[in-house]
């Protein structure tokens, strides 16, 4: 038999599930469901806590606990990087991933912050430098309204974006058809892509930031991005809330007996 906390988390997930208690709308307090026989304060705090570790609540000082949006963004796979969105419009990923799934958004949604750093060992040998060596770091934090998805870091060879937008620290996506656009303009148009994803628990510092419930994992992103001859003109990590995002891949499967290339 299912502890008292867990039929009452159960209980409650149903009724958020089923719409009754909608996005955004506070659950009762902790005081009023012991007081309506629904269990000790233990019990009610356990089955909150439970639900905030399942990604259907956030619990937050002054405004207790609240029902969280229950339809994850998409987050595309190969479309998002489609060339007609940023090369001929101005629809950079994080956008064009908002737009996928209906969802509204601002370019000053993205925030970021640009240093010249030393190469830390996986972003130098992703573009095979030595561990240390100068490399421009574009980092971003990517909200929803007051919530933040996700950040994503990009690292550059100075050699690749000195003097472009992609340096520049100004709110939002660097210029028109953001960073793509700009390696594109400077002769660098990308080509191919690999993406890596690792789940883990995050840093203290990453549940902070991301404003994570306790217990919520994060999806981190490596990104390398090439030319057609095989340069690496940007490599990325992202570390992204695993509840927020709904990863949607669409493509060809291949076939190498006829000559097509297989996914490494």
């Amino acid at each position: 038999m299912a502890p008292k906390w867990r039929e009452l988390a159960d209980t409650l997930a149903a009724r958020i599930r089923s719409g009754e208690y909608a996005p955004g709308q506070q659950l009762p307090h902790i005081r009023e469901l012991v007081e309506a026989g629904e269990g000790s304060k233990s019990t009610v705090h356990a089955a909150y806590k439970a639900l905030e570790a399942e990604g259907l609540v956030a619990s937050s000082r002054g405004h207790g606990t609240v029902v969280r949006q229950q339809t994850p963004l998409k987050r595309l796979g190969v479309a998002r990087y489609d060339k007609a969105k940023w090369r001929d419009g101005d629809q950079v990923a994080f956008i064009a991933d908002r737009v996928a799934t209906g969802r509204a958004y601002r370019r000053g949604d993205q925030t970021q912050t640009v240093s010249l750093v030393e190469a830390p060992s996986v972003v130098a040998e992703a573009h095979g430098l030595p561990v240390g060596a100068d490399v421009y770091a574009r980092a971003r934090l990517v909200k929803e309204g007051d919530q933040p998805t996700h950040t994503l870091t990009s690292y550059y060879r100075p050699e690749h974006v000195e003097g472009t937008r992609i340096v520049d620290p100004t709110p939002g996506p660097a210029g028109r058809g953001g960073g793509f656009r700009v390696l594109y303009d400077a002769g660098y148009e990308i080509d191919h892509m690999k993406e890596q994803l690792f789940a883990r628990v995050p840093t203290s510092d990453e549940a902070k930031l991301l404003q994570l419930s306790a217990g919520e994992w994060v999806v981190e992103l490596h990104r390398t991005t090439f030319t057609a001859d095989g340069t690496v003109v940007e490599f990325a990590i992202g570390v992204h809330a695993a509840s927020r995002f709904a990863w949607e891949y669409d493509f060809k499967v291949p076939d190498s007996t006829h000559g097509g290339k297989a996914d490494q």
